[in-house]
């Protein structure tokens, strides 16, 4: 039996939204034709997606599984959509994603001398989306900022780079020449915890894991702008916080604070030929940061 996508993606919208309306909205479809083709779903799968009473509507054991397994199969489909499109096209083209601070010149400038007529696509990436523009096929090969979810993928280290601390100019700790990670740990990190598991481990030690929630912060720009109202601190690699350097905000080297390493990721499951040049040329272009690498901003 063959699933229909466009009623997996019918039943991802509801899963999410658990309310047939609201799915519906971002649909744009209307609400008896979206809980028709849900029904027909069920039909074809013989099981009950859904439970529905006054109280509102929920997932069943099934529906959890399914939801579970259709992010997957969908993005897949979206991915090899793009593959047939581009091969249609007659395109020779190799899209790159990367995270800020990370320069891919000399490897682009290589792959072009090599390959006459290549197409290099770059496409900028943040610590939320580097993986997924990978699963979905918006980019062949990644330059990443581990950890990561690795699942599915092909990951080659290329190189690591100390972290620096971000603050706001008026700081406490502001124009000392080095700190550890204990002095921040009272602060408001504005990022992900789990991206710096040093700061949440002495942070949680100290505080029984009390932390303010992180607002939607979509650039580094904007985290800056944020650490120089003095809205919290950030911990960034060094090359990015050589790159967007700004008035209002200085950076401290930590002194206990690990290094960020940087890899090379793409879909095991679509390494061509020209995505394993990318990663090889990578590693032996792109050299490894000194440790004690000042960082100015």
């Amino acid at each position: 039996m063959d699933v229909d996508l466009r009623r997996l993606r019918y039943f991802v919208a509801v899963a999410e939204e658990l309310h047939f309306g609201r799915a519906a909205d971002r649909l744009h479809i209307a609400q008896p034709v979206l809980s028709r083709q849900i029904r027909v779903l069920e039909g074809e799968l013989r099981a009950e997606l859904f439970s529905r009473d006054r109280r509102g509507t929920a997932l069943t054991p099934a529906g959890e599984q399914l939801l579970a397994d259709a992010g997957d199969l969908l993005v897949s489909a979206e991915s090899l959509v793009r593959r047939v499109r581009a091969t249609a096209e007659g395109a020779h083209r190799l899209t790159i994603g990367f995270m800020p601070g990370i320069t891919l010149t000399p490897v682009v400038r290589l792959l072009r001398a090599r390959h006459p007529g290549l197409d290099v696509r770059m496409l900028r990436t943040g610590w939320h989306d580097q993986v997924e523009v990978l699963r979905d096929g918006r980019a062949d090969v990644g330059a990443v900022r581990l950890p990561i979810d690795r699942t599915g993928l092909a990951v080659v280290p290329l190189y690591a780079e100390p972290r620096v601390a971000v603050v706001a100019s008026g700081h406490r700790l502001a124009g000392k020449d080095s700190v550890r990670v204990a002095d921040l740990a009272e602060d408001h990190l504005l990022q992900d915890p789990d991206a710096v598991p040093e700061w949440r481990d002495v942070a949680l030690e100290l505080r029984a894991g009390t932390h303010r929630a992180v607002p939607v912060i979509h650039s580094v720009e904007e985290k800056l702008e944020l650490v120089a109202g003095g809205e919290g601190i950030a911990v960034i690699p060094a090359s990015t916080a050589d790159f967007y350097t700004r008035p209002g905000v200085e950076v401290l080297p930590v002194e206990d604070l690990g290094p960020n390493q940087v890899a090379a990721a793409w879909p095991a499951a679509r390494g061509t030929v020209l995505v394993r040049e990318f990663a090889e040329a990578a590693a032996e272009l792109l050299p490894e940061l000194p440790a004690d690498r000042p960082g100015r901003a």
